[in-house]
């Protein structure tokens, strides 16, 4: 078997990718439509967006912060640039007049009372997404998993419905139990979710060469929040990510897990839209938490 990639090599991290035409890397020669719903959940000013994450019921049933998305999420959209979501949710909860950009989930499947998490199919038709009015859609893709080939099929062909209808889709690095999760294997999997067509990429962060990953993914990137972290290495996380190249955040337990969500959302809005430190950051977090 070929080597996958040499660490290290060529990635020029530190030259960015133009982007002649518009301000979204790898967008330039998409459709009118696309580049629309893209610039919603994406800041043209800089660039960047804080999406807020609240699909995972779609697996993992009432989240701890999710019982009650009425309560715990609507007060946070006016605060972040899109709303990543189930249309179940969308129709339920979320109010119609809000004028937030959407991305629904599109995939669907195992529980997480399942062993195997990557036998999932197109849990949403392309024609419902239209209907909803959606600025995106999302999907698993699991490089590596015992699935693979079914997960990289179902975003293929939502691509294909993406780019006839006009809606961008965002592939999802899924990791399983058992993979690694270094520099190495977001390159290989972020490449390949970008190589196949996915106008965007969310992906985990890594400490030690999570440049090389956005430098060699020709299309955005967010950074997935992951599990619970204190206030202080979230934000540094979020930081690290879009100095490094990231495209901003897709963020869920490290906001409404938080002990002060309204808080935390304003704090991840500096660090990804004007550059805050995070010690920074983490003193506006302080402030606003002790304003209640």
């Amino acid at each position: 078997m070929p080597e996958v990639d040499k660490a290290g090599e060529r990635y020029a991290a530190d030259q960015p990718q133009e982007t002649p035409g518009f301000f979204l890397k790898g967008s330039h020669q998409l459709d009118w439509g696309i580049k629309n719903r893209l610039a919603r959940v994406f800041s043209p000013s800089t660039g960047r967006t804080v999406m807020l994450a609240v699909d995972h019921g779609y697996f993992q049933g009432p989240t701890t912060g999710l019982e009650r998305i009425d309560l715990s999420i609507v007060p946070l959209l006016p605060s972040c640039d899109a709303l990543f979501c189930t249309r179940g949710i969308l129709r339920s909860v979320i109010p119609a007049e809000t004028t937030k950009p959407m991305v629904l989930r599109a995939s669907g499947g195992p529980s997480i009372l399942r062993e195997e998490l990557s036998d999932e199919e197109i849990a949403m038709d392309i024609d419902d997404a239209v209907r909803l009015n959606a600025a995106g859609i999302g999907i698993q893709v699991f490089i590596g998993g015992e699935f693979e080939t079914r997960s990289v099929q179902n975003m293929t062909r939502l691509v294909d419905a993406g780019l006839r209808t006009g809606i961008p889709v965002m592939g999802i690095t899924a990791v399983g139990k058992t993979m690694v999760r270094d520099a190495k294997y977001f390159r290989l999997a972020c490449r390949i979710i970008a190589e196949l067509g996915a106008q965007y990429v969310k992906t985990y962060y890594v400490d030690d060469g999570f440049e090389t990953v956005a430098a060699s993914c020709p299309v955005p990137i967010v950074m997935a929040g992951g599990k619970k972290l204190t206030e202080l290495d979230a934000l540094t996380m979020a930081y690290n990510a879009v100095q490094q190249g990231a495209a901003g955040v897709d963020m869920g337990r490290n906001i409404f897990q938080s002990e002060a969500p309204k808080a935390m959302i304003a704090a991840i809005n500096a660090v990804v839209h004007k550059n805050a430190r995070p010690k920074e950051a983490y003193e506006l977090f302080s402030s606003l938490k002790a304003k209640g």
